[in-house]
């Protein structure tokens, strides 16, 4: 094997680790409220850009809330890549306040810093990856 295979093979793998490192994809865990009940949102694609639907809702004991009136509902829409392991451009749905906000991510390891902002007034949470 030539050195420039070698560099090609080597540069590949780097670039397809990074890419999967970076992928918001899956499964996540929002922070708990006040009573300890959280939401999961999965995230994914949605054409070329990033959006998430909540797919489960959970009690502080952890059982599924089949109950939960906003299954099914998008809470991310249309996040576009900025930088590495960012996303902004997109919209965040807060279900608390019934209100939608200018959003940005950015991914920490198995941690998605999710953020809602009017102005430049934020607020946000991290979310932790369930897979």
């Amino acid at each position: 094997m030539t050195i420039r295979s070698l560099a090609a093979a080597a540069a590949f793998s780097l670039a397809a680790s990074a890419a999967h490192a970076g992928d918001p994809s899956g499964l996540w865990a929002s922070e708990p409220n006040e009573e300890g009940n959280y939401i999961v949102v999965t995230i994914g694609p949605c054409g070329d850009k990033l959006c998430g639907v909540i797919t489960d809702a959970r009690t502080a004991d952890g059982s599924s809330n089949a109950d939960y009136q906003h299954l099914g509902r998008d809470i991310i829409t249309g996040m576009e890549p900025d930088g590495e392991n960012k996303w902004d451009s997109g919209e965040i749905w807060a279900p608390d306040e019934d209100k939608t906000y200018s959003s940005n991510m950015e991914l920490q390891g198995n941690v998605l810093r999710v953020e809602g902002c009017v102005l430049f007034i934020c607020r946000g949470q991290d979310w932790t990856r369930v897979n």
